[in-house]
């Protein structure tokens, strides 16, 4: 169990900063992220074309595969969300 939260905060570390990338959200509005923080259709930034690069950026950074049949509107509701969905891909 002890190997587990290295990975996890590293997850979350690593989601945070695509964000901030992706989106432009700076460091401060990633970190303020909280796991009931909407994203998709709250955050006027994450609209449907940032979907497909935070996709492809969560497969480069994390090192997953992510298929089309995994993808579905409920992942990007809320920053708590995309988390789990992240830490379930990269733990397997």
């Amino acid at each position: 169990m002890t190997e587990a939260a290295p990975k996890t905060s590293s997850v979350d570390a690593t989601l945070r900063a695509l964000l901030a990338d992706v989106l432009g959200l700076g460091e401060a509005r990633a970190a303020a992220l909280t796991e009931d923080s909407g994203l998709f259709g709250e955050l006027p930034e994450f609209d449907s074309m940032a979907v497909a690069t935070v996709l492809t950026e969560m497969e480069d950074r994390l090192g997953i595969l992510i298929d089309d049949d995994e993808i579905d509107g409920e992942i990007f509701e809320s920053y708590g969300n995309l988390l789990a969905f992240s830490q379930r891909k990269v733990t397997g």
